[in-house]
């Protein structure tokens, strides 16, 4: 794929990612499952990784997708919250516990624990010290 192709494919990608994150986070209307929108978004990180001079702070790559809904309080959470970020095989998950066992070990933490929660497409998990 050339540049301007990839350019054009960039902008539908964000439209695209825009309409949807929109109906499942703002309207709780989803239109598309959790793996279709995946699947997206690793096309249009893959993309931008490829071409870096087209990315753009409007992309959802580079922000949060949704809107704070209000009626919620903040709150702070005794233990960070890791993301495994669209993890589709074992390798994945491994390449996150060595990630994470590295940080570890420059921070000067012995014993790791992980709590995992199933969802649906991924995993959700709380790393524990």
């Amino acid at each position: 794929m050339d540049k301007k192709q990839a350019k054009k494919r960039i902008l539908e990608l964000r439209e695209k990612t825009e309409y949807y994150a929109k109906k499942y986070y703002d309207e709780d209307n989803p239109e598309i499952s959790d793996f279709e929108y995946d699947m997206l978004m690793v096309e249009l990180r893959n993309l931008e990784r490829q071409f870096p001079d087209l990315i753009s702070s409007d992309s959802l790559t580079q922000k949060v997708g949704g809107h704070v809904k209000e009626g919620f309080q903040k709150v702070t959470h005794e233990v960070p919250l890791q993301s495994l970020q669209d993890v589709f095989s074992i390798e994945e998950v491994e390449d996150f516990d060595k990630r994470i066992r590295e940080q570890a070990i420059k921070n000067d933490i012995k014993d790791l624990k992980y709590v995992v929660e199933t969802k649906i497409d991924r995993f959700i998990c709380s790393i524990g010290v």
